[in-house]
């Protein structure tokens, strides 16, 4: 019998990477901390510092999480780059992550998500990307670091 991909063994820290630590990595960390922050260790940087966005701020207040004390960082301002896993979500961040784990024991993933900034249109168009985003993000975290194996079918 094969192991499950995703067990109740958590990583000990978990490391969320974008462009700029302003939307997707911070809207990451945000919800994997509300999720599992009591045993996880988890943090998120940029491969440039940016201040958090407004609307990645609004959309996480819709389900209720705040991230308006959120400090974007970059790559460099991390006082240890030692995590058990790197979750990457821009290829900017992933060749970094993988520069980082060359000489450390983390792994590294890549979920390649779309720059929600990008969006043109209306208020109501940017923020129904976000919304798509953190969406993603949620179902992504939760199906990945799953507490328990998913019953046999």
């Amino acid at each position: 019998m094969s192991k499950p991909p995703f067990t109740d063994e958590l990583p000990g820290s978990v490391l969320f990477a974008c462009t700029h630590n302003s939307i997707r990595s911070a809207m990451a960390e945000t919800i994997m901390k509300s999720l599992y922050g009591h045993t996880v260790y988890v943090d998120s940087v940029g491969v440039l510092a940016k201040s958090i966005d407004g609307f990645a701020i609004e959309v996480l207040d819709e389900i209720g999480l705040d991230a308006t004390k959120h400090i974007a960082k970059s790559f460099d301002d991390l006082e240890d780059s030692s995590f058990d896993l790197i979750i990457s979500l821009s290829p900017e961040a992933h060749h970094k992550a993988q520069e980082i784990t060359r000489t450390t024991a983390g792994e590294t993933e890549f979920w390649n998500m779309i720059d929600p900034s990008l969006t043109e249109g209306n208020r109501e168009m940017k923020l129904n990307e976000y919304r798509h985003v953190r969406d993603d993000l949620y179902e992504k975290i939760k199906g990945r670091f799953r507490i328990a194996p998913a019953p046999e079918v």
